[in-house]
């Protein structure tokens, strides 16, 4: 499994709006994003976490470069951001 974990400074008043963009998105994402098979919304004091599920780091970054992500994904996030995201992805062992 390959975790695509994206870390979003959000503040609390903004967090049930950043919660609304991921609940939108997700059905989409499972059923167009290559490789993709979860995708977990993860709420934190200091941040939100949205952490993505796929079957290899290449369908991770296709996703990262994608037109749901970059024109969809991000445009419904960038207003509540308090600056940018911080994108990481794992492969587990």
């Amino acid at each position: 499994m390959v975790y695509l974990q994206i870390s979003l400074n959000v503040v609390a008043e903004n967090r049930p709006a950043a919660a609304a963009v991921y609940t939108q998105f997700k059905d989409l994402f499972l059923a167009q994003a290559k490789g993709a098979q979860s995708k977990e919304l993860l709420l934190r004091d200091e941040d939100v976490q949205v952490l993505h599920g796929f079957d290899s780091v290449e369908n991770a970054n296709a996703y990262l470069a994608s037109k749901l992500f970059n024109q969809d994904v991000v445009t419904g996030l960038s207003p509540l951001l308090q600056g940018p995201p911080d994108v990481r992805v794992y492969a587990s062992a």
